[in-house]
Order: structure tokens, then C-alpha cells, then sequence
């Protein structure tokens, strides 16, 4: 445990310079495009490599040393901001500049996140899965509380390639951390030959998941609320310029209102853990989400206030649908097969985004934004509810290990 406690702080100091720099991109998208079309490009660049990478991200970081892929997807997103910052120095930047770092970044992001969940499984005992997981979901929204706050402040008071080095910076922090500290592998990673190819490994996956008809059930719901869902969020900013009327103040007190609830929500699942069953917690909250979703999208652009309240509830139903959810997959998947299942999930369930975005840039520069957040709401609310009718995914923690597909 004190070693998780080293990498996950470290990690979290580097996850909140990359999101004020993230705050900051997106905000200068939105002024100097006005589009939401072009904010929907940005979010498909920094979902594609989610979709075509992640299942082989998966298997290799079964096979690989986890600390050294996350030292070196840290250097690849801080070279790329290195990049990125020179143009800007030299007044050459591009909108399909910030492109090519979103796309870069989720290629480091690919293989980041599996690594450092599948190490979590190896450093937390099992027992204490979902309140770590909900301690992760509290400090993710610290960082959504302060990212905006500080990338509003420095966008209006620092050139933007300031910003940028903030990012940097905090990279460089979590790379030294990692260079010394000592993460465990599992049995075969650690020095058991590797015999079966790359493509063995990916089907070894997909078996596994074929094999579990509740899981396919998590998946199909994770894709149906990242089809719908996702598009309204990923354009909130449009939502503040173009609805609300607002500016990077209002943009950064939606965005650090989501981040108040997910720290409270996340300390909540940290301290109570949730129902004894991970799936209840999971698909009431989704419900509630839902719920809040749907008022955002009602709301007359003079009811700003009462927007920044929903978002608060969204926000704070957010860790107790995805903290259960990765605590259900920690639970029930062997660690040994953790990095390939759990990206192969992320990769089924991101495709969605895109798809999703391609359509929600265009019909939102017509219709609005908030038509958006009526549809994800409706969909999330008729999940959750539909959940408690399938067996599949209402007795899944029932089924022993032992009778989970091998």
C-alpha cells in the first residue's frame, strides 16, 4: 500500500498539470473557433487511439514492465507539449496542432491507464478495491476543482505556452517518482517465458470477455452512455459561450462544480465502500446522472445557477458509477489477465465517442448543445432502471470465481 500511495500522488500531481493545460487548449479552441464541430474533432482525436490501440496497449502491458511504460508514455506527452509550446512561442500554432497533442496524448493515455490500473489489483488487497477506488475518484475531482480554477486564472494573466510548461513540469515530477520506486508484476510478467504470440494474448481477452455474459452486458451499457453521453459533456464549453452566454469564469466554475462532486462523491465511496453489492451502487448512481443530465438540457439559458447545480449532481454520482464499475472488473478479472481485458474494454466502449461526436458537432451547431444532455440523460436513466431486470448484470458478484470463464 505505501508503495500505490507513492505512485498514485505523483501520478495525481501530473494528472492535474495535464488537465489545467487541457482546460486552457480547449478554452482557446472554443474562442477561436466558436464551433463545436471543431471541439468535436478535438475529442475524436483524443478518443481514436482509445479505439485502435488499447487492445494491443492491453496485452503488451501484460507482458511488459508497467513502470516502464508509464515512464515512457510520461515522456511522449511531455515532448509533444514541448513541441507544442515552441509554436506557440513562435506565434505558428494551429488548431490542427492541438489536434495532433490531444491525439498523442490519448496514444500515452492507451497504455497509462491500464498499466496503472492493472498494478492497483497487486498493490491494494482485494477488500479494500472499492474505497481506493473511490479515494481515486475524489482526488480526479480535487484536480476538476482546481484545474479550472488555475488554467482560468493563467489563460487570462500567461501567454499559453507558460501554460503549458506547468504540464511539463508535473510529468517530470512523476517520471522520478516512478524511476525509483518499485511497482510489482504479475507471475508471468515478472519472469515466466513468453510464449504465446501478441494475437494469442489479444484473443485470450476477448475469450474471456465473450465467456462472461455480464460482462458484455457492462460493455453494451459503458457504449450506449459513451454514444450519447460523452458528446454532451466533451461540448460544455459551447454550452457556456453559446447558450449560458458565459465566458472562461463561467466555463471554469461548471467544470470545478462537476470536480466539487466527484470529490464528495468520491470520498463517500472511499469512506462507506458503497452497497455491499458494487453493481447497485453502480446503476443507481447512473440513474441519478441521468436525472441531472436531463434537467441541464430543459433549463432556459437564464438559469445558469440552476445548471451549475446539476452539474454538481452529475459530478457527484460520477465516482460511485465508475468507481464501482472498475472495482467490479478488478474483483472478478484475474490480475493476469487484467491489462488485456480492461482495454479491450475501454477500446469497445470508447468507439462509441467518436461516433457519437461526428454526429453531435454538426446537429449542435444547429440545434444546441443541450439536446445532447436530454438524450445521454434519457439513455443513462433507462439503463440504470432496465439493470435491475437483467440477471446478468443485477447477480454478477454472485457468481463465484471459479465459475467465471478462464
Amino acid at each position: 500500500m505505501s508503495m500505490f500511495w507513492v505512485v498514485f500522488s505523483t501520478q495525481s500531481i501530473s494528472l492535474l498539470g495535464s488537465q489545467i493545460v487541457q482546460f486552457s487548449l480547449v478554452w482557446w479552441l472554443t474562442k477561436a473557433s466558436g464551433s463545436a464541430s471543431v471541439l468535436a474533432v478535438a475529442s475524436i482525436m483524443a478518443l481514436l487511439p482509445q479505439v485502435f490501440i488499447s487492445p494491443i496497449a492491453g496485452a503488451l502491458v501484460d507482458r511488459w514492465n508497467r513502470r516502464l511504460i508509464m515512464i515512457a508514455t510520461d515522456s511522449l506527452v511531455a515532448m509533444m507539449v514541448v513541441i507544442l509550446a515552441i509554436l506557440y512561442a513562435l506565434g505558428l500554432v494551429q488548431i490542427w496542432h492541438i489536434y495532433a497533442l490531444m491525439f498523442f496524448r490519448s496514444i500515452g493515455g492507451a497504455f497509462q491507464f491500464p498499466a496503472m490500473q492493472a498494478s492497483i489489483s497487486l498493490m491494494v488487497k482485494k477488500e479494500s478495491l472499492s474505497r481506493v477506488a473511490g479515494i481515486n475518484q475524489a482526488l480526479n475531482g480535487m484536480v476538476s476543482i482546481i484545474a479550472p480554477a488555475i488554467g482560468a486564472l493563467l489563460f487570462e494573466l500567461w501567454p499559453l505556452q507558460n501554460v503549458l510548461m506547468i504540464d511539463i513540469s508535473t510529468a517530470a515530477i512523476a517520471m522520478l517518482v516512478l524511476g525509483l520506486t518499485r511497482i510489482p508484476q504479475p507471475r508471468r510478467a515478472s519472469g515466466e517465458a513468453v510464449k504465446n504470440s501478441l494475437y494469442s494474448d489479444i484473443s485470450d481477452g476477448v475469450r474471456y470477455l465473450l465467456g462472461w455474459r455480464g460482462g458484455l452486458y457492462l460493455i453494451l451499457m459503458a457504449m450506449l452512455v459513451n454514444l450519447f453521453f460523452v458528446p454532451a459533456f466533451s461540448l460544455t464549453a459551447i454550452l457556456v459561450s453559446k447558450f449560458f452566454g458565459g465566458e472562461v469564469l463561467q466555463y471554469a466554475l461548471l467544470e470545478s462544480t462537476v470536480g466539487i462532486g466527484m470529490v464528495i462523491g468520491g470520498v463517500g465511496l472511499g469512506v462507506w465502500g458503497g452497497f455491499k453489492s458494487k453493481v447497485k451502487t453502480m446503476v443507481l448512481a447512473l440513474t441519478v446522472a441521468g436525472l441531472g443530465s436531463i434537467v441541464i438540457g430543459v433549463l432556459p439559458p437564464s438559469a445558469f445557477l440552476l445548471a451549475v447545480a446539476c452539474f454538481f449532481v452529475v459530478g457527484l454520482m460520477l465516482p460511485f458509477t465508475n468507481g464501482s464499475m472498475f472495482a467490479l472488473l478488478q474483483t472478478l478479472i484475474p490480475p493476469e489477465l487484467q491489462g488485456r481485458v480492461i482495454t479491450i474494454v475501454i477500446a469497445i466502449t470508447s468507439a462509441m465517442a467518436p461516433i457519437g461526436l461526428s454526429v453531435a458537432g454538426p446537429v449542435s451547431d444547429v440545434l444546441g448543445v443541450q439536446i445532447w444532455f436530454i438524450v445521454g440523460g434519457s439513455v443513462m436513466v433507462f439503463l440504470g432502471i432496465a439493470s435491475f431486470f437483467i440477471p446478468s448484470i443485477r447477480d454478477m458478484e454472485r457468481v463465484s470465481e471459479g465459475n467465471l470463464p478462464k
